[in-house]
């Protein structure tokens, strides 16, 4: 760690030191910070006024040392990064979401945006690789899952939980085994795939298609057979997921929510009244699964490591969806492990039992601590 400190405060010394010129070229110091945090397998770079750079390493953020960045320095970092499309959009939204690449550091997904009236960004480390349901440490069934061939599968959690990560590693499982037209809609495109035995289109919002929602309706005339949606954020997408769902095809998709009962609630209630008892008729039957997870830190500086709630869409969980019993879907998870079901609590004492985690660890990022310490010994 005092190898890192010390490269960070040398590369922010020299961002400060570095003189401005009319032209705004990337800089050496940009890309010193790209390559360091790919050396110390950093997750995210942090650039904000009047803070050094920050690097979340293993879920934490590391500080670097030397002077803080100014309104000057961030505008010489960022503003390079961006196409004339995206600077219109930052100004016009006063935040654009996109991926750019670096020849030595790899693939990053990059957020700028305004905070006090100046630029900052999030920027995220991309693996080369697309990652495997395997590498990822995912439980088999999920696995199982995705040798289905119709229905709604929906990832939850919170941001940086690893998300797109896991969905990538969907698609990627059934693109090594199945000859299927994928189609994915992201915002942006962060994994690039290639051809295996499937053939592949990502589409990207904002560069190949104005919306998700459109991008969805439009996807249903180009013959798919596999749809990821990156995330449905409004009942038109919601909407146009299902009927996708119920009309033959497999559909991935994902919401910022925490478990199973509160993702049934929040596309539910994403509709007007009137149209509830319809959308929980169609839920109940294109559902095949929702998926909640959150990374914890694993022992030993050996990572993350995902725990995970899987909701099977059985026929008795499918009939609390249709009738709107959402708060007993819990009891349904912990009594379904014969169908590959858990809840986070059951996840996260197999990963102490397993000795992936800590107890401790294990007590902070659980949801029920009465619960996990009766799966403890």
């Amino acid at each position: 760690m005092a190898t890192y400190q010390n490269e960070l405060s040398e590369l922010v010394y020299e961002l400060n030191s570095s003189t401005s010129t009319t032209k705004l070229e990337r800089s050496a110091s940009l890309d010193s910070l790209l390559i360091l945090a790919a050396d110390q397998r950093a997750s995210d770079i942090l650039l904000v006024l009047g803070s050094p750079v920050i690097l979340r390493i293993r879920g934490e953020l590391n500080l670097g040392t030397g002077k803080i960045l100014s309104s000057d320095d961030l505008r010489r970092m960022l503003l390079p990064l961006l196409s004339a499309a995206q600077l219109k959009e930052l100004e016009d939204n006063r935040a654009v979401d996109f991926c750019f690449a670096h020849n030595s550091a790899g693939r990053f997904r990059a957020n700028v945006h305004y905070q006090r009236g100046t630029l900052a960004a999030s920027i995220r480390l991309l693996p080369a690789q697309i990652p495997t349901i395997e590498s990822l440490h995912l439980p088999p069934v999920l696995s199982r899952l995705m040798e289905r061939r119709q229905g709604l599968v929906l990832l939850t959690g919170p941001t940086g939980c690893g998300k797109t990560s896991t969905m990538a590693a969907f698609v990627d499982f059934i693109n090594a085994r199945r000859r299927e037209h994928i189609v994915t809609i992201e915002d942006p495109v962060e994994y690039q795939h290639t051809n295996k035995k499937s053939i592949l289109e990502q589409i990207e919002v904002g560069y190949d298609t104005p919306s998700f929602a459109q991008a969805v309706r439009a996807v249903l005339r180009q013959n798919p057979n596999v749809i990821l949606i990156g995330e449905m954020r409004d009942s038109e997408t919601m909407a146009a997921a299902l009927t996708a769902a119920e009309t033959g095809h497999l559909v991935l998709s994902s919401l910022h929510t925490n478990d199973a009962s509160q993702t049934m609630s929040r596309i539910v209630d994403s509709f007007p009244a009137s149209n509830q008892s319809q959308i929980r008729q169609q839920l109940s039957l294109a559902l095949l699964a929702v998926i909640a997870q959150q990374l914890v830190p694993g022992l030993d500086q050996a990572g993350l490591y995902p725990a995970v709630e899987i909701m099977v869409a059985t026929l008795a969980v499918k009939n609390l969806v249709r009738h709107g019993h959402d708060h007993l879907l819990r009891s349904q998870i912990s009594t379904g492990k014969a169908e590959g079901m858990m809840t986070m609590d059951q996840s996260l004492a197999e990963l102490v039992q397993s000795r992936r985690i800590s107890r401790d660890t294990a007590l902070a990022h659980c949801y029920h601590p009465d619960e996990l310490r009766s799966y403890l010994p």
